[in-house]
């Protein structure tokens, strides 16, 4: 079993920074992949960012390319979502993901184990 603790959520005004981190607990050797999630109520769940523990690619949706950067800790069980340039449309629960590896279509199948979630508010 691996356990995933978020933290970093918070309120920010449009254009502001926030820092999400992930960091993992349990059996950490079976999840390559780490990615970041994220939901507005009544709406999908989105695939956000996620990088391969082991050999540091990264993976981005469009509508964060540029604003968002995905990195781990040196102990790589620490993944973190540095997200500049905010915008209201950011809002939203943001969930850590840890799967075998990180599929191109961000299918949430592909994802194991699943954290609590930690609230992203920007206001205009």
């Amino acid at each position: 079993q691996v356990q995933l603790l978020e933290s970093g959520g918070g309120s920010v005004q449009a254009g502001g920074s926030l820092r999400l981190s992930c960091a993992a607990a349990g059996y950490t050797y079976s999840t390559n992949c780490m990615g970041w999630f994220r939901q507005v109520p009544g709406k999908e769940r989105e695939g956000v960012a996620a990088i391969e523990r082991h050999g540091g690619n990264t993976y981005y949706t469009d509508s964060v390319k540029g604003r968002f950067t995905i990195s781990q800790g040196n102990a790589k069980n620490t993944v973190y979502l540095h997200m500049n340039s905010l915008k209201p449309e950011d809002t939203a629960m943001y969930y850590c993901a840890a799967g075998f590896y990180c599929p191109g279509n961000w299918a949430e199948k592909e994802y194991n184990y699943w954290g609590q979630g930690t609230q992203v508010t920007v206001s205009s």
